[in-house]
């Protein structure tokens, strides 16, 4: 699959946009849509990796659905649609009124704004997002892995991870911290950190249930066991692609996992522009590179290849988790919340090109998939 297949939907979408940028708005809109696409790919660039482990477990319908289907809902739904819902239930306003209040604009300063609305809405959606995110980091590394990158933290967190459910232990423990240190709201804060746990939970359940009923003998759930995961993802012996009801729950998983990314985005996107439309361009262009990075770590079995990327990833999403709760009372800069992916990311990659040099990368790709099928 060369890149230019892969990615031309988002390069032509990102012609069209931002010719109609420079269109209707000159040269300063043009500016705003490409600073908001660049802030959308930097702060989502972990999510791509994580996207690409679950990805690789579908069929290749689903893919395709996840390309299609999954990008409007992505640009329209999670960029556009679902601030002007959450303005609407926490101000108590109708479609309409959101919509007119959105279409005249304002500081995110000035009461009785969109953008101040939407602010002051934000301990909520910190809370809801950065629990579902440390909840999956916890998830994913309170168990025992057969590749581990930071061994000297990793192994230790694995052997924590031998009590039962202690991932949703932990989460609701720092949720009752940070509720408690960081805000005067601490029941609203409260309430969307257990929902963000709780839809974590309950998507990963119902993923192995499906797989249960789809004929699997060890589900995998999103990272229900940690082994089977990986195996799948090797193509060794384990859970193969799933279909079906197995696959749609995944793909709603992928949904909620770009929803929570989306968060720190949307809100950061109002310190740059007010106009929702220029703000859904920007970051919707953005989300539709993510999914074709995602896509192109799949064909291209980066993650095989590249073995740490998959942790560096999960180690990005723990920390931007906890920023998304730090910044319940603590604005935080949108460029540390990009920065600290990407060196998590950047290092991930260091690590395994160093190591597949000292054994060679084909070696070193083979290595990894006679260790995720089980085989000495």
């Amino acid at each position: 699959m060369t890149l230019l297949k892969t990615f031309g939907w988002p390069l032509s979408g990102t012609a069209v946009v931002l010719a109609a940028a420079f269109l209707f708005g000159g040269l300063k809109a043009f500016l705003i849509v490409g600073i908001l696409c660049v802030l959308e790919v930097s702060l989502s660039f972990d999510n791509a990796v994580v996207n690409a482990t679950v990805l690789g477990r579908m069929n290749a319908r689903w893919q395709r659905l996840f390309l299609t289907l999954g990008i409007l809902i992505a640009v329209v739904g999670m960029r556009l649609v679902f601030p002007l819902l959450l303005v609407g239930i926490t101000a108590r306003l109708n479609p309409v009124e959101v919509i007119q209040l959105a279409l005249k604009g304002g500081e995110a300063d000035q009461p009785g704004t969109y953008a101040y609305l939407l602010h002051q809405a934000h301990p909520s959606i910190a809370s809801f997002g950065g629990m579902f995110l440390l909840t999956l980091f916890l998830d994913f590394f309170l168990q025992d892995r057969r590749v581990r990158w930071l061994g000297w933290l990793e192994r230790p967190l694995s052997r924590i991870g031998r009590l039962d459910q202690v991932a949703v232990v932990v989460a609701l423990a720092v949720l009752v911290v940070a509720a408690v240190t960081l805000t005067d709201e601490a029941g609203t804060v409260m309430i969307a950190g257990v929902l963000g746990v709780g839809t974590y939970v309950l998507v990963n359940a119902l993923g192995e249930l499906f797989e249960t009923e789809g004929g699997a003998e060890e589900p995998a759930g999103i990272h229900g066991d940690a082994a089977n995961v990986e195996r799948s993802l090797s193509g060794g012996n384990g859970v193969g692609q799933v279909a079906g009801r197995a696959a749609f729950f995944l793909f709603l998983y992928l949904e909620v996992l770009d929803a929570s990314f989306s968060f720190d985005g949307v809100i950061g996107a109002f310190a740059i522009s007010q106009n929702i439309f220029i703000i859904g361009a920007g970051l919707g262009v953005g989300a539709m590179y993510i999914r074709s990075m995602t896509v192109y770590l799949v064909r291209k079995g980066t993650l095989q290849s590249y073995v740490y990327l998959e942790h560096g990833a999960h180690w990005a999403i723990g920390a931007l988790g906890l920023i998304l709760l730090i910044g319940i009372g603590h604005e935080v800069p949108e460029i540390v919340t990009g920065l600290v992916g990407v060196t998590f990311i950047v290092a991930a990659f260091i690590s395994s090109v160093l190591r597949n040099r000292r054994g060679g990368r084909s070696a070193a790709a083979q290595e990894r998939r006679e260790m995720l099928a089980g085989r000495p």
